[in-house]
């Protein structure tokens, strides 16, 4: 058997997930939470979510990538993500599935749970751990906000709170959605989500795999 032929072949009984990059240590961690040996994790930019019109393309050629090299079960760690239904059709093109929900910070919530907050939220700033982490890289340094902070009236002037969707418990993530908050001049509001419905789409995903 060839090299490339024994790799599909090993690949066959394995399940991809491409997902977007500022969810990949939080699908990772729901690998080891669910103990499935058997799920791969690649990833597609995280600042993808500042050019969404990138997402369905860089998509469709992931999973032509993905199933070339062996994957017959793939599952698209995204949801709609400002792709207006592109990724649906890349989805459908290619008979795979993708997160529910219009955007990774509805199905940390929970869908069900979402609904309940949306119309509320139509005026608050979401942060999660990531986003937390990479303050200063996505917003700070790329809006110019370090250099001139008189732009947060221009950028978030419509804001009216920030909500932090805490994937886990960490007090240094905290003091930077809080200290965010209070920089942006907007109320303060934490929500405990842990990794929401990420935890049993990727279950569902795994099982059929």
């Amino acid at each position: 058997m060839s090299v490339a032929r024994k790799q599909q072949s090993d690949q066959g009984g394995r399940l991809l997930v491409i997902a977007c990059g500022m969810i990949a240590r939080e699908v990772l961690a729901v690998k080891e939470q669910l103990g499935v040996d058997h799920l791969d994790l690649t990833c597609l930019p995280a600042e993808f979510h500042f050019y969404p019109d990138r997402i369905a393309p860089a998509m469709d050629k992931a999973i032509v990538k993905a199933k070339a090299d062996g994957y017959l079960n793939i599952f698209v760690g995204y949801a709609d993500c400002g792709t207006g239904g592109l990724l649906d059709r890349v989805c459908e093109k290619h008979g795979v599935e993708r997160m529910a929900g219009p955007h990774c910070f509805a199905f940390y919530q929970g869908m069900d749970a979402y609904a309940k907050v949306a119309d509320d939220d139509m005026m608050s700033f979401y942060m999660t751990d990531f986003l937390c982490r990479q303050f200063d890289a996505f917003f700070m340094k790329p809006l110019g906000l370090d250099r001139h902070p008189e732009l947060i009236k221009d950028y978030f002037g419509n804001y009216q709170k920030l909500v932090y969707l805490a994937q886990t418990d960490d007090p240094e993530l905290d003091k930077v959605a809080e200290k965010a908050a209070k920089m942006l001049g907007l109320a303060y509001e934490r929500r405990s989500t842990g990794y929401g419905d990420l935890t049993a789409e990727l279950a569902q995903a795994a099982a059929v795999a």
